[in-house]
Parts: structure tokens; C-alpha cells; sequence
């Protein structure tokens, strides 16, 4: 996810997007335990648009 689609989307759809992140998160280390996911590179750059969110988010909070 990039900067600017993070920029563009309100306080409540950044709460939904880091619950979808976690949920994602969440099920993409049970298939990587069993050996069904083929892409373990999902894994980190869900991290990584978590951690852009909530950065974004606490922005938004201090202002």
C-alpha cells in the first residue's frame, strides 16, 4: 500500500485496514506452518503496510 492511498483514507478505514492486516497476518502464518502458502514475501510487506497504518494513524491523532 502506498503513502498516498494511506493519506487519502479516514481515521475509520484506517481502523478496518489494520483489522483486515491482522486478520491476514493471523491466517498467512497458519498456511506458512503448514505448508501451504507459496509466497512467504506476503508476510512481510503485510507488516510493513501495518506498520505505515499505524504510523499514519497516531499522525493523525497528535494533529
Amino acid at each position: 500500500m502506498k503513502n498516498k492511498e494511506i493519506n487519502k483514507l479516514t481515521n475509520d478505514e484506517l481502523n478496518n485496514k489494520i483489522n483486515l492486516i491482522k486478520k491476514d497476518l493471523f491466517n498467512f502464518r497458519f498456511r506458512k506452518i503448514n505448508g501451504q502458502l507459496q509466497d512467504t514475501s506476503k508476510i512481510s510487506q503485510l507488516k510493513r503496510d501495518l506498520a505505515k497504518i499505524l504510523t499514519k494513524l497516531k499522525q493523525k491523532e497528535s494533529t
